[in-house]
Formats: C-alpha cells, sequence, structure tokens
C-alpha cells in the first residue's frame, strides 16, 4: 500500500505505470478531518496520452488469451485477500466507513476479481444455430459472438471506493477492452491501490489506467469520441447529465434510489418481527446511510405496524456511532459535514411540515445521528429524493395493494425488500414491484456481487453485476457460414 505519511504524494497510473502531474489535492479524513494523503493530478497532456494508449491497445487486448486475462483477475483478487486488513484501513480512513463494513467492502473486491476470472475463461464461447429451419437457409449455419463495444470511461463514486471502481475495471479485464478508471477526488486512494496489483500482472500497457481528475475536468473525457462506454455510478443528476451530453454512446448508470422494506401481515411472528427490525435497523444505517440500497422507508401493513415500530426504533438506538477506527462502531460520518448538513435540512423540513421525529435528529460536524421519522408528509424532501443519509421513515398501509402501490409510488426503483412468507406474494412482489431487483424476506441493501444490479425509472439503465457488466461492455456480432452440409 502506498505511505499514507502526511509527506507522500501518491502517482497516478498512466497507461499501466506511475506517473505525476503539475499539481496536487488533499484527501483527509470524514471522521476527525486530518490529511490522509496528498494525489498528484494529471496534466491534460497526461489524460491525453492515457485514452490515446488504450485507443491504440483495443485490437491487441481483444486478441488476448482468455487465460491471460483470467490469470491477471486472479492475481488482483489474490493480493487484495494478502492486504486486505491494510486496504480495509485505507477505506476507512479517506472514506470515514467503519472498519467492519471496510473489511466487507474488501472481501466482496476479493470475490469481484475471482468471479471475473472465472467468467472470462468461459464467456463467448459462440452460440450456433441452424438457418435451414426455412429453405432458403438451407446449408447455412449462424455463429453468434460478443465482442468489445471499444474502450470503457469507468466513473466511481465515494461510497464504496475500491468495491464499485471493482465493478467497473474486472469486467472490463475478463472481456478485453480498455477501461480509464476516474475515481471520487474524495475517495481516490483505494482505487490507486487496484493501479498497483494490476501493475503486477502481464496486461498489454495502456490496457488500463487509474487517472484522479477532478470533477470539473471530467465533461472532456465524457465528450472524447475514443471512449465509446460510459460507466458511471453516482448521483442522478450527473449521471443523465452525461447521458443526455453524449446521446451516441453506450451509457450504464447506476444512479440513486429510496429502497423501501415491506413488511407485511404474514409476517407477524414474534421472530420475524425482531429479524425484520433488526435488517432494517441496520442497513438504514450502514455505510452512514450512503448506500444507493440502504433503506430509507419501511412501508408496514397495519396489523404489525404498533409493534414493529418500537422494535425498528430500538434496533436504530442499537446502533454504535463513533470512531470508524474502532471496531465496535456501527456508524461513522458521512463523507463531508456538507452532506450531514444537507441530510439534517431535509429532516428539520419534514418535521415542521408535521413528520414525527422518534429518534435522532441531532448532527454534529460530518455526523449524523441515526434518525427514525414517521407520518411524514408524501410532499416534502425527504418523502421524494434520495436522503443518503442515516435516515428512515415509517408509513401505515392497510394491505398489500396499497403496500406495493406505495413502493411503485416514486421516481425510483433500485431494489426493494419484502418481509413475506408467502411464495405467491412473493411471485406477485416480483411481478408488480417497478425495481430491478426484490428481496424477499430481507431488505433491498442485499447485493451478491455476481447477481444482476441496477435499476427502473429514474434509478439507472443497464446492470452491473460481473457477467451482466461484461454482456453491456460488449455486443453481439453473427457470422453466418454458407455451404455446409449439417
Amino acid at each position: 500500500m502506498p505511505d499514507t505519511n502526511e509527506a507522500v504524494t501518491h502517482a497516478f497510473w498512466l497507461a499501466g505505470r506511475k506517473a505525476t502531474g503539475e499539481s496536487t489535492f488533499e484527501v483527509t479524513s470524514p471522521w476527525d478531518g486530518r490529511r490522509v494523503g496528498a494525489v498528484s493530478v494529471p496534466t491534460d497532456a497526461q489524460i491525453e496520452e492515457a485514452v490515446a494508449a488504450a485507443d491504440a491497445v483495443r485490437e491487441e487486448f481483444a486478441a488476448t488469451p482468455a487465460h491471460v486475462r483470467a490469470a491477471a483477475l486472479d492475481h488482483v483478487s489474490r493480493r487484495l485477500a494478502e492486504r486486505a486488513e491494510e486496504i480495509a484501513r485505507l477505506i476507512s480512513d479517506e472514506n470515514g466507513k467503519p472498519i467492519k463494513w471496510a473489511r466487507g467492502e474488501v472481501g466482496r473486491a476479493v470475490s469481484v476479481f475471482r468471479f471475473a476470472a472465472e467468467e472470462a475463461r468461459r464467456f463467448n464461447s459462440g452460440e450456433a444455430q441452424r438457418l435451414d429451419t426455412d429453405a432458403g437457409g438451407t446449408g447455412r449455419l449462424a455463429l453468434t459472438r460478443r465482442f468489445p463495444r471499444g474502450t470503457v470511461l469507468g466513473i466511481a463514486p465515494f461510497n464504496f471506493p475500491l468495491n464499485l471502481s471493482a465493478h467497473k475495471v474486472a469486467p472490463a479485464i475478463a472481456v478485453g477492452t480498455p477501461i480509464i478508471l476516474k475515481p471520487a477526488p474524495a475517495t481516490p486512494l483505494s482505487a490507486l491501490i487496484l493501479g498497483e496489483l494490476l501493475a503486477e500482472t502481464e496486461l498489454p500497457a495502456g490496457s488500463w489506467s487509474v487517472l484522479t481528475v477532478p470533477n470539473d475536468r471530467m465533461p472532456a473525457l465524457v465528450q472524447d469520441e475514443r471512449l465509446p462506454v460510459i460507466s458511471f455510478t453516482g448521483s442522478e443528476k450527473v449521471g443523465y447529465a452525461i447521458k443526455e451530453s453524449v446521446p451516441l454512446k453506450h451509457c450504464t448508470l447506476e444512479l440513486g434510489g429510496n429502497g423501501a422494506a415491506v413488511v407485511l401481515s404474514d409476517y407477524s411472528a414474534d421472530a420475524d418481527l425482531d429479524w425484520a427490525a433488526t435488517r432494517i435497523g441496520t442497513f438504514s444505517n450502514y455505510q452512514g446511510g450512503q448506500s444507493c440500497i440502504s433503506v430509507q422507508r419501511v412501508i408496514a401493513d397495519a396489523s404489525v405496524y404498533e409493534e414493529l415500530v418500537p422494535k425498528i426504533v430500538a434496533a436504530v438506538e442499537g446502533q454504535v456511532t463513533g470512531d470508524p477506527a474502532d471496531d465496535a462502531t456501527d456508524v461513522g460520518p458521512l463523507i463531508s459535514e456538507d452532506a450531514a448538513k444537507r441530510v439534517e435540512s431535509w429532516v428539520e423540513e419534514a418535521v415542521r411540515a408535521g413528520a414525527k421525529l422518534l429518534t435522532g435528529g441531532k448532527r454534529e460536524g460530518a455526523n449524523y445521528a441515526p434518525t427514525v421519522l414517521a407520518d411524514v408528509p408524501a410532499d416534502v424532501t425527504l418523502s421524494c429524493e434520495e436522503v443518503f443519509g442515516p435516515v428512515l421513515t415509517l408509513h401505515k398501509v392497510a394491505d398489500e395493494d396499497e403496500a406495493f402501490a406505495a413502493v411503485n409510488d416514486s421516481k425510483y426503483g433500485l431494489q426493494a425488500g419484502v418481509f413475506t412468507r408467502e411464495v405467491r406474494t412473493a411471485f406477485r412482489a416480483h411481478r408488480a414491484l417497478e425495481v430491478g431487483g426484490v428481496i424477499v424476506g430481507d431488505v433491498p441493501s442485499y447485493r451478491a456481487d455476481q447477481m444482476p444490479y441496477g435499476g427502473a425509472k429514474r434509478s439507472g439503465v443497464g446492470r452491473e453485476g460481473v457477467r451482466y457488466a461484461m454482456e453491456d461492455y460488449t455486443y453481439e456480432r453473427v457470422m453466418v457460414l454458407t455451404g455446409l452440409d449439417l
């Protein structure tokens, strides 16, 4: 790991090698404001060099044998595992994420690169299709394979700085398409670790770069025609601005959500409600609520609502807040004091409009206390937007129909959790809910890194999850063979 001593300036990775520019920016801890490190910023000429190198190596990289790409991915997976504690500490330092969650993030990134290595070995074996089902196709066979769309510009967010960078980089390497990764300016250090590990492999020079580019210099990269694929994870506003600015490019957008956990009438046993409350309490607050699939809304059937509410409040109040470096800490700071002030203002607006504050509602610097509100009016910001903080709202509904309608009454549609034991209800939820994923018997915050992940409505377009991102980075090309005896 690069030394995080204040005197050290961390290099970026340009076409597979370390490089420094003419200016730097500081990375500071959201917890105590201390300087975690300084990062060098690439010049315009260096950015051009990285893009040109990626463009030049496209054909060579696409032709790289699968075993070479798989070996590189396996290597990164192993090295992440070997340096897991070190990297987790770095994530916690730059992000403010409690160390227990940072360790989990590293473990997930280990799996992402392993999954990508496995997929690289079996991806694109091709599909053969007989065309002699009509007379005009006699003696003809279609063979369909997938080929890279072109160099990927991967734009990663601050909330999972390692694992969501892994979700950009690993699928690109697996399919043999170059990638330029742009980490979030607040949390670039863990992405630079990926550069260290990739540099230990035998991947072609130019096939990857990690560029610590400030956000205000991104438009030029977004517009560059040599980067025909953009994979962006971040806010709805920025994501759709990117898509609208480059209508001819292929964009995968993983955007916001306001995840709902639905607790239905059949989920009424004490053990069931205890489980639901514990999961809701944890996953409305993990990562400081800074996850697109954290629980923001609880929609509970009237028959269980009164019993469930105090259990949820107790679970939320049981979350341990404090120093992210402490193993006991569940909830650390938000990414910045400005982020915490925004959350504070949204809660205050809701309370002024008539919402009932059941617990929390206090801010200290970048820290915002785990918060629960009931009776939140439908027209306040907290009801309409993604809070991206440790805030939970409670809603009582009359029945299943009203519950599912409440989930869908949102511009977002990322994931939903449905607490039920009825198989028919589970299948109805899968059919009725306008989301990218329905998690039955748990919160919407569950994600396995190999499953398809993405949203409906304003939550984005396209899918991540290793194999699904590989498909998104490629397109089908058919070859017809003629004159065969089939």
